[in-house]
């Protein structure tokens, strides 16, 4: 079975995609004439994927799902990136018309240890929906005391999209916020009929006029963590290598790692904000303590 609102979003996605594409792009020839709307026309990627019209006109509806047999036609037609792809792929697999409230997460134990290894280097711990299951002194130090927020705030997005102060440590604020709408994006397609999701996801899109319109935008932006900028108000500016391991017992929780060159300004910052946390008797933390 497939719930309307999973068929609807499915189609929004198609329009989106078609719409960002020329003929020029897919190899067809340029009629010369003005076009009504941007983009491919609906019978220009049916003709292209091996479909009828009507056929394709009925995806973009949300009346009917793709099969399988064309979907990987229909993502290279499109010319999708890796991101768009998995999520066209996820969009398009079935999904119950209950929606189904999960238990709350706690943090694997597997990578509590790891947290709790960790002492110079911060990292934590996020779950679905980016909520933040667990933390090590250091990374509470370098992004901001998780202890002090309510347990419904230790979300990434929201932070990233309704704290203040996060938005200002964040010199690159756009690129980082626009991962966290990935991420969200990609989560709400496996999960399309999954409250605490689309309570997050209304809740952002009141809050936040960014967050409304990347969201009704559907662009995918990459996923790799990379390099990231922060203005820290205790040791200054710091750029970052963030890395991301999946958890193998558990892939909805991943460990989210910041490291900088040995002997670089950034490393030095960590060495000292390292000391100034220092406390042995201080384990790492989760979100259930």
């Amino acid at each position: 079975m497939y719930t309307e609102a999973h068929l609807s979003e499915l189609g929004e996605f198609l329009k989106v995609c078609r719409a960002q594409l020329s003929p020029r792009t897919v190899g067809l020839p340029e009629s010369g004439t003005p076009r009504r709307v941007p983009g491919l026309r609906r019978e220009e990627v049916a003709q292209l994927v091996g479909i009828s019209t009507r056929a394709y006109a009925r995806l973009e509806q949300g009346r009917t799902p793709v099969p399988r047999t064309v979907l990987a036609t229909l993502a290279r037609v499109l010319h999708l990136d890796d991101a768009r792809r998995d999520h066209l792929f996820e969009l398009a697999a079935s999904a119950t018309c209950e929606p189904r409230r999960r238990p709350a997460q706690k943090v694997h134990p597997q990578l509590r240890r790891i947290l709790d290894e960790l002492s110079t280097t911060p990292a934590l711990v996020l779950g679905r929906h980016l909520d933040i299951l667990a933390w090590n002194p250091l990374a509470a130090a370098l992004l901001t005391d998780f202890d002090e927020l309510p347990a419904n705030r230790r979300n990434l997005a929201r932070l990233m999209f309704t704290d203040p102060a996060f938005r200002e440590l964040c010199l690159d604020w756009r690129t980082n916020a626009r991962i966290c709408v990935t991420h969200l994006r990609l989560e709400a397609a496996r999960y399309p009929g999954d409250p605490k999701l689309a309570a997050l996801v209304g809740e952002l899109s009141v809050a936040d006029a960014d967050f409304r319109q990347w969201w009704a935008g559907r662009q995918m932006n990459g996923l790799r963590m990379g390099t990231k900028r922060l203005r820290h108000p205790i040791v200054g500016d710091l750029t970052l290598d963030w890395d991301s391991l999946t958890c193998t017992a558990d892939p909805t929780q991943k460990l989210l790692i910041a490291t900088a060159d040995p002997g670089a300004p950034s490393h030095d910052g960590l060495l000292f904000l390292a000391s100034w946390t220092a406390d042995p008797g201080r384990p790492a933390q989760d979100a259930a303590a």
